[in-house]
């Protein structure tokens, strides 16, 4: 996804680019595999478009820095005078016996794959649970399997939730047709069985990995790059050779690698001002993650720190019934973390005062139960009309209220034009119904 939204921003600016990608496919949006899996997309809804060339099913086998060339699975070579590396990151399967005959649920392939086992399947086993396994699970579930999730630490989405979350999020997904093992160490697999530490053995149709990623280095570190976890970058995401540049989930910047759409696309919008001359020292400057799940029945944003402060703020509300949840973590009328799950109007402005690192309003609380206070905020937040213009809807390409305004004001009189000119709703897809909204409301005014 980096690579294409590089060379996308490279070609548009009219600097020759080629894209070099060893899948099968054009470029397609990751994120929302799950959607596919759950049988809300088909896989060509999830293509993405780019005015580069592009040669796929071609993979890169070798660079030549010293001669500026890469070499192609095909036998062919093609010099370059600037290479960008994004090559993404590759599922991670522990080391536990057996685990090789599972699927994994990394690439569109994967995806296929899974699906055509999922056919004849009516139960599911998906080992891991973060984000991309409760993804996963949703999107089977979805389907009308009954899954399992078996998670080896003590609660869910252990990176991003704090505990009294993750619990709330065990009973929405109890309440979906999902059951979730914790604290279940997993010491052996089969193409459809887990043994676990206790002793128990689940078994079902087919099982999903999902326990993350890790960077694909490989290609780099046989090029003589500096490597570490990712492709170590400065804040110019040069590589130790400075006619290198890596973004993406391949990336390692300090001790931060990658992961989320955001950043990556923010990346490969600064590398793009670079190189077609717009701003030659641009710089990289990261900036703190949202991490969305939104899939049928579960919304979810967590940002920030969830470590309590002595001298801050710390609000919570919890409605486990409802599959509701909300934490505001503040310190100096600023919010440093926080999480919502279920349905708060509140999330867009949260996600606002986070990002913008701006004053959270006076009362806290309806910014934290959202509908069940409302207010001016809610207000804001629901009505296109209240909203200001400077609102980010769309977070993952940083789309604000105004820009898709004057988009429309400046001709393009429809949803898919809009999207097409701004590339709202092109990330997670979780700012959909905000942008439908607005266009809505443009359409009326």
């Amino acid at each position: 996804m980096a690579g294409s939204r590089v060379a996308d921003e490279l070609s548009i600016a009219d600097v020759e680019v080629t894209v070099l990608g060893n899948e099968p496919h054009v470029a397609y949006n990751r994120i929302l595999l799950s959607s596919v899996l759950a049988g809300k997309h088909r896989a060509g809804d999830i293509s993405l478009t780019t005015r580069a060339k592009a040669r796929v099913g071609v993979a890169v086998t070798g660079i030549d820095r010293a001669a500026r060339i890469v070499s192609l699975s095909d036998g062919t070579t093609l010099p370059y005078d600037h290479l960008i590396l994004a090559t993404g990151s590759q599922a991670l399967v522990p080391p536990i016996p057996g685990l090789d005959q599972a699927f994994t649920f990394r690439t569109l392939d994967d995806c296929h794959r899974i699906l055509e086992a999922a056919s004849s399947a009516q139960t599911a086993l998906v080992l891991g649970g973060g984000l991309l396994g409760l993804e996963a699970a949703r999107g089977l579930a979805g389907r009308g399997l009954k899954v399992e999730v078996v998670h080896a630490v003590g609660h869910l989405m252990e990176r991003q939730l704090d505990p009294a979350a993750s619990r709330v999020l065990e009973r929405t997904l109890t309440d979906l047709g999902i059951t979730v093992h914790l604290d279940a160490r997993t010491t052996s697999a089969t193409a459809n069985s887990l043994t676990l530490a206790d002793g128990r053995t689940l078994t079902a149709d087919l099982l999903v990995v999902a326990c993350g990623v890790r960077p694909d280095v490989a290609l780099a570190k046989e090029a003589g790059l500096e490597v570490d976890r990712g492709i170590v970058v400065d804040e110019r995401l040069r590589t130790s050779d400075r006619r290198i540049s890596a973004i993406g989930d391949c990336a390692q910047l300090g001790n931060e690698v990658g992961g989320l759409v955001a950043p990556a696309w923010e990346q490969a919008r600064v590398v793009a001002r670079q190189l077609s001359g717009v701003e030659p020292l641009a710089v990289y400057q990261p900036t703190a993650p949202v991490t969305r799940l939104k899939a049928s029945g579960i919304d979810l944003a967590a940002m920030g720190s969830l470590q309590a402060d002595p001298m801050g703020e710390d609000l919570s509300f919890a409605d486990p019934v409802r599959g509701t949840y909300a934490r505001l973590l503040i310190r100096d009328d600023r919010l440093v973390g926080a999480v919502l799950l279920g349905d708060n109007p509140s999330v867009g402005q949260v996600i606002q005062l986070f990002d913008r690192k701006a004053s959270v309003p006076l009362d806290r609380r309806a910014l934290l139960l959202g509908r069940a206070v409302g207010g001016a905020a809610t207000a804001q937040a629901e009505t296109p009309a209240l909203m200001p213009d400077a609102v980010t809807v769309c977070q993952c390409n940083s789309v604000s209220k105004g820009q898709l305004v004057r988009c429309w004001r400046e001709g393009t009189r429809s949803l898919d034009g809009v999207v097409a000119a701004t590339r709202a709703t092109t990330g997670c897809g979780s700012c959909r119904d905000a942008v439908e909204g607005i266009v809505d409301w443009l359409v009326a005014a």
